[in-house]
């Protein structure tokens, strides 16, 4: 399928790896021109190296730095000024299922994903709007739908997002303009920061870390974890010109995990 996207520039923040990492690399195969950051210049050079042999015809720029630093914001949407797709990605917060957290600890869990997302989509929608074109996705989780109590900061500082999502997406000045907002809830995908979490719960339980995973892998219907190309393919899609009738949705995929009906 054709998505109607080539020519049409993106920002995929925390994209040197992982599921934005995955989504750029499906934007790019499109024909999307791509804007990236990451933390460390070793990891972003490697992925702006790959995203390029991908496609290379696109153009792919790179931003190194923590996308919650107002300076890092600046500096992306400097290098890409009208951006017609937006997927907003951070690292979640530590693995932590202590009740008595600092309010520090929530401060940089809300400032990371919920109001770094909230600062970059109010950066881009108008000119989207005035453009008549605009795609927004946000990677959150699927503990919006169901929370785990080790993810209690990941919990809190994303439902917040969602609720926000919720009532921006469907302002009629946005979406008669063409313009949709979705969050993708990602299940257990194999990426290094699932690896890190199963370390982390390994320890808070006392058992081997082969323990977790195969624990983990067995409350999935489909038997594995995601690939990230399954969550990047699915992303682009809602970037796409089919998916504009699609906008306000929290759409989880998790390998059928989530037993609630909606």
């Amino acid at each position: 399928m054709n998505l109607g996207i080539k020519g049409r520039n993106a920002i995929v923040c925390a994209a040197s790896r992982g599921l934005g990492f995955a989504c750029a690399a499906s934007l790019v195969r499109e024909g999307v021109n791509v804007v990236i950051n990451g933390r460390t210049v070793d990891s972003l050079n490697e992925a702006v190296k790959k995203l390029k042999e991908i496609n290379p015809d696109v153009t792919v720029k790179s931003v190194v730095g923590d996308i919650s630093s107002k300076e890092i914001q600046i500096k992306i949407l400097s290098l890409e000024p009208n951006v017609d797709i937006l997927v907003t990605n951070a690292d979640g917060p530590p693995v932590c299922d202590d009740i008595y957290l600092s309010l520090e600890q929530w401060m940089q869990a809300i400032n990371t994903n919920m109001l770094t997302p909230i600062s970059l989509i109010q950066s881009v929608v108008e000119k989207m709007s005035l453009r008549r074109f605009g795609r927004i996705v946000n990677i959150t989780s699927g503990n919006v739908k169901a929370p785990l109590s080790e993810l209690c900061l990941s919990n809190g500082a994303r439902c917040g997002l969602t609720g926000y999502i919720n009532g921006i997406a469907k302002k009629t000045n946005l979406v008669k303009n063409n313009v949709t907002i979705n969050n993708l809830l990602p299940g257990a995908f194999d990426t290094q920061r699932l690896k890190g979490v199963f370390y982390e719960k390994s320890k808070l339980n006392g058992e081997l870390i082969e323990e977790t995973i195969i624990k983990r892998k067995n409350q999935i219907p489909v038997g594995r974890f995601g690939s990230p190309n399954e969550f990047g393919d699915l992303c682009a899609f809602l970037c796409s010109f089919q998916a504009g009738y699609i906008t306000g949705q929290n759409i989880l995929i998790d390998g059928g995990e989530y037993r609630g009906i909606f």
